[in-house]
C-alpha cells in the first residue's frame, strides 16, 4: 500500500510528502495544461474540444404530444390538414403524424381497423382514442383524438367542432364516453 509519494521542489531543494489524491490533481491538472497549450490539427479536420451533446430520452410518444400540443387554438376547419387553415379531427392527427413521417389514413373512419387495439385501463399517451360522430346510435367511427394523460382521468387531444372549436385538450367525460368506439396504439 502506497502512503506517501515525494515529489522534488526544485525551489526549496528538499523532497516534499504528497499524498496519492494530490498526485492524480496534479497530473490531470498537468494534463489539461498541456493540451489546452498545444494548438490541434485543424486542418485535418480535428478539434481538441470536447462537446457532449445532451441525449434525447423523450420516446416517440412524447415528441408527438409536446408537437401536437404547439397546435392547440388552431380553429376548426372540415377536411382540412393546413395548420394556417385550421383542422378537421383527423386533419389534424394526419398533420401530427405526418410531421413525424408517420402515414395514417386521412379519415377517422380509416382507422377502425388500424393499430393494435387496447383497452382503456391500459392506454397510454400517445394512444389514439377513437369516437363515434356526434350521433352516437350510429356506432362507426366519425371522431378521434391522441390520449394526452392517463391515471385519475383520461385527457386527450382532439380539434374539435364542438364549445371549443378547434385543437383543444378534453377530459374524457360523460358525453365522450357515450360516444366512445376504442383505444388503438399506432406508434
Amino acid at each position: 500500500m502506497i502512503k506517501n509519494k515525494y515529489i522534488y521542489s526544485s525551489g526549496i531543494q528538499e523532497f516534499i510528502p504528497v499524498r496519492p489524491a494530490i498526485i492524480l490533481m496534479l497530473n490531470t491538472l498537468l494534463l489539461s495544461f498541456v493540451l489546452s497549450c498545444s494548438p490541434a490539427p485543424k486542418e485535418r479536420g480535428i478539434d481538441s474540444t470536447l462537446t457532449v451533446a445532451p441525449v434525447d430520452t423523450s420516446t416517440l410518444a412524447d415528441k408527438l404530444l409536446r408537437f401536437a400540443k404547439t397546435l392547440k387554438g388552431t380553429p376548426y376547419k372540415y377536411g382540412s390538414t393546413n395548420p394556417r387553415e385550421g383542422f378537421d379531427c383527423s386533419g389534424f392527427i394526419t398533420y401530427v403524424f405526418n410531421h413525424f413521417k408517420i402515414d395514417v389514413p386521412r379519415s377517422s373512419a380509416g382507422f377502425t381497423n388500424e393499430g393494435v387495439p387496447v383497452s382503456l385501463a391500459t392506454a397510454q399517451p400517445g394512444d389514439l382514442i377513437l369516437f363515434t360522430g356526434t350521433d352516437s346510435t350510429i356506432r362507426t367511427v366519425g371522431h378521434m383524438g391522441i390520449i394526452t394523460q392517463v391515471g385519475d382521468s383520461i385527457v386527450f387531444i382532439h380539434s374539435t367542432s364542438g364549445k371549443a372549436y378547434g385543437v383543444t385538450e378534453t377530459t374524457l367525460d360523460k358525453y365522450y364516453m357515450g360516444r366512445f368506439v376504442k383505444v388503438i396504439r399506432y406508434i
